[in-house]
């Protein structure tokens, strides 16, 4: 297979690739998208695979190992598909994160001990006594080496460095978003100590003069100890992010994975590895401003400390004294009954209920007693970028039922109902009160309902820590339980 052929099957899944995302940004169009991405992977894969078995010259272990890799790789990714969870998709996604930065480092790091096998130096030869030694080479060992040139090496630095932190912040984002852990590492809350940011400071300097070192002496020494600090960076940079700002670190890190591996592709040559990583981090760099947009902050904002520190001790006693007016299930159900249009704002208690089929059932039957539902989407619900629209879609919600934040705010005011399950922060009004840690951060402004019905296990905090005065409102009515059997209970009421 000559490389001409290589780079136009290079070109090819690149253009589906960019197809993909494209598709990836319209609901109607998520499948094509999704089928575009898989095709464009497919390419990729099997193109690689057979450059590699062809560079080996055909030989049996060569192509054992390729065909390994594709087996467990393939097979597990396929087992993974096949049996998550829809809640657990977050955690899904920080883990593949993480399995992308450490095959950076991985290749990184086999490209620093053995360049020649990476086409990126001329294979060491046995040194003849009184031969001249070329320039770019040095006999060590009785070998004649060549040098890695300084260009390869900035992006091995680079593409190892990155990939270093996408692993071990990918860890702790996993950790953090999953929520089975007692670490105090892998907890929701931020972690925070004195000193912090400047630790973070001399830390990420240290990793920079550390890889000018290499570059400049290609020590083996010096680039160890700059992946070292680097995987200790990333623990450093997640642990004080709170579980509110989960969805930008989500989209960071899916950023920092695309990065890592563009850099790898520079050194490798390797046009596919090039354009599908910046694809992925240009994406995920747009992604993340606009999450930061969506909460009102910026992304130094979330990366210097997250929600949900000193704000949730304070916010707690008040939680307690304070009363609500609630209710059953039989009272939202006769409420959704008599209205005539309602508006259903998911959250991540939803998610975890697995209430998104019971949801779409309820709509179904306001919806055949003539009453009009919509659902609206915050940009940040849940615990990644587009959490809530992927479990309404697999619950077969209309897409023409589901509106983004900026669409469907202006409707709230003449909502006759708006019923909120399992979302917080994101229907908060403290954001519109100066002082607050989210002042200023766009909410969906169900408060302006004329009735609000809300669905918590408990009147505990979101993760921002804060009161959600939309509870005490007198318009509002709590419904306390579990997600998918209140909204079971409100659709059985409705018959």
């Amino acid at each position: 297979m000559s490389m001409n052929v290589v780079t136009l099957l290079y070109l090819i899944a690149s253009v589906c690739f960019i197809q993909a995302l494209k598709g990836l940004s319209h609901p109607t169009t998520s499948i094509r998208g999704n089928l575009f991405g898989m095709v464009g992977m497919a390419i990729a894969i099997l193109t690689t695979a057979a450059l590699i078995v062809q560079l080996s010259g055909g030989k049996a272990m060569g192509m054992a190992w390729v065909l390994l890799g594709l087996v467990v790789g393939g097979g597990y990714g396929a087992y993974r598909a096949k049996t998550v969870e829809m809640t657990q998709m977050p955690e899904l996604v920080a883990f593949f994160h993480s399995m992308i930065g450490m095959a950076a480092v991985f290749i990184a790091v086999a490209a620093v001990v053995e360049p020649w096998a990476f086409g990126i130096t001329p294979p060491p030869v046995a040194a003849a006594v009184g031969v001249q030694t070329p320039e770019g080479a040095a006999i060590i060992d009785g070998f004649l080496r060549y040098a890695i040139p300084a260009g390869n090496r900035l992006e091995l630095f680079l593409g190892a460095a990155i990939g270093a932190i996408t692993f071990s912040g990918s860890v702790i984002a996993f950790g953090k978003l999953s929520g089975k852990y007692k670490f105090r590492l892998f907890q929701g809350a931020p972690v925070q100590f004195k000193g912090q940011h400047m630790l973070n400071l001399v830390l990420g300097l240290l990793t920079i003069a550390l890889g000018l070192v290499y570059m400049a002496t290609e020590s083996w020494a010096a680039f160890l100890a700059m992946l070292l600090l680097a995987f200790v960076m990333g623990v450093l940079i997640i642990i004080p992010i709170g579980g509110a700002d989960m969805p930008v670190v989500v989209s960071m890190l899916n950023s920092y994975s695309g990065w890592a591996a563009a850099g790898i592709g520079f050194s490798l040559n390797n046009a596919m590895l090039i354009v599908a990583g910046s694809l992925v981090g240009s994406s995920g760099a747009i992604l993340s401003y606009i999450m930061c947009k969506a909460m009102n902050r910026s992304f130094f904002n979330v990366i210097l400390g997250g929600f949900g520190g000193e704000a949730a001790t304070a916010g707690g006693a008040a939680q307690e004294q304070r009363p609500v007016k609630s209710g059953s299930a039989d009272d939202a159900a006769y409420m959704l009954s008599n209205a005539d249009t309602v508006i259903i704002v998911p959250g991540y208690g939803l998610a975890v209920a697995r209430a998104q089929h019971a949801v779409n059932e309820l709509a179904e039957k306001l919806t055949h007693k003539g009453v009009t539902v919509k659902y609206a989407i915050h940009p940040v619900a849940g615990r990644m970028p587009g959490h809530m629209n992927v479990l309404l879609a697999e619950a077969e919600v209309p897409y023409d039922q589901v509106f983004e934040m900026e669409d469907i705010n202006g409707e709230f005011a003449q909502a006759d109902v708006a019923i909120i399950l399992g979302a917080n922060d994101v229907v908060n009004p403290a954001a519109l009160t100066k002082g607050t840690p989210i002042y200023g951060m766009p909410i969906l402004e169900a408060y302006k309902a004329k009735t609000v019905i809300v669905n918590k296990r408990s009147m505990a905090a979101g993760y921002a820590g804060l009161d959600n005065e939309l509870f005490y409102m007198d318009k509002t009515m709590m419904v306390f339980g579990d997600a998918k059997k209140v909204v079971e209970d409100m659709a059985k009421a409705i018959e």
